[in-house]
């Protein structure tokens, strides 16, 4: 079964993913508006399959082809699929919220707040 592996410092997590999927959440230090990015995962990597942006502002301007829909600006991002991902907070955000399904955490309560946080997928037994 694949799983999304979370590692922060010393900490290592494994996150069971039925239906291969996780979304990210956190809004912007600056422009405080929220975004998001739904990702698909296998082991050969995390491709990001559609991201949406809650409104634009400086240096968040939406992106070529991107639709306005209830509020937010979807898109498909056009990136190879990601072997890992590094996601660490500038000190002047809140936390990026980890969705697998309906279930959201912060992802400091599953790594404990060890600092930047790495995501790549990984096998588990079931």
């Amino acid at each position: 079964m694949i799983a999304l592996c979370l590692i922060a410092g010393t900490v290592v997590a494994s996150l069971p993913l039925p239906g291969n999927a996780f979304s990210l959440r956190w809004t912007h230090s600056v422009e405080k508006v929220e975004w998001q990015e739904d990702y698909g995962v296998t082991l050969a990597g995390l491709s990001l399959r559609e991201a949406r942006i809650r409104g634009s502002g400086a240096g968040m301007e939406p992106p070529v082809g991107a639709v306005l829909k209830n509020g937010w600006w979807v898109y498909r991002p056009e990136i190879a699929p990601l072997a890992r991902l590094t996601l660490a907070a500038s000190g002047h955000t809140d936390d990026h919220w980890l969705c697998v399904q309906d279930d959201c955490r912060p992802l400091s309560a599953l790594t404990g707040g060890a600092g930047p946080v790495t995501l790549e997928p990984c096998e588990t037994s079931r």
